[in-house]
C-alpha cells in the first residue's frame, strides 16, 4: 500500500496559513488513514474492474476505452464559456456521484459575477492580445 503525504517546502519560506505551524510532526505523519484507505480501494476497484472487462471483451476493449477518455476529457468550449464535460462525466460514471463541488460556491450564483467577454477570451486563448482569459469577478 502507497503511503500519501502532503508535500511542502521544509526549508526556505514556509506559509503557516497553507501548512500550519512547522513542527517535525507535521513532516512525519502522512494524510489520514481514511483518505488513503479511500484512495487505495478506489484504485483496487478501477483495476478489478479492467480486469473483468479485459477477460470478458479482451484487451482491445480498454484500449478503447482509454482512447474515448482521452478524446472526451480534452473536449472543451471556445473561449470562456463554461465546459460541463458531461460526455466525459457519463462515460466515467461521474454523473452517479453527487459531490460537495456540485452545489457548493457555483460562480454562476454569486451576485458579483460580470459577463465574460467571447472575443476576448478567444483573443487571448489564440495569443493575439495579453490578459486575463476571463475577468468574471469584480
Amino acid at each position: 500500500m502507497s503511503k500519501s503525504v502532503i508535500e511542502h517546502e521544509v526549508v526556505g519560506h514556509h506559509d503557516i496559513l497553507r501548512f500550519g505551524l512547522h513542527a517535525v510532526k507535521g513532516d512525519i505523519v502522512g494524510s489520514h488513514p481514511l483518505q488513503s484507505l479511500r484512495d487505495s480501494r478506489s484504485r483496487i476497484s478501477e483495476e478489478k474492474k479492467r480486469m473483468g472487462l479485459d477477460f470478458a471483451y479482451g484487451s482491445a476493449f480498454n484500449l478503447r476505452n482509454d482512447f474515448d477518455a482521452q478524446i472526451l476529457s480534452r473536449f472543451h468550449r471556445p473561449g470562456a464559456l463554461p465546459s460541463s464535460m458531461l460526455g466525459f462525466e457519463a462515460f466515467s460514471g461521474g454523473l452517479d456521484e453527487f459531490a460537495f463541488e456540485d452545489y457548493l460556491n457555483l460562480p454562476q450564483d454569486s451576485e458579483s459575477i460580470r459577463p465574460s467577454d467571447l472575443h476576448h477570451s478567444m483573443e487571448v486563448r489564440l495569443g493575439i492580445t495579453k490578459g486575463p482569459v476571463c475577468p468574471s469577478f469584480t
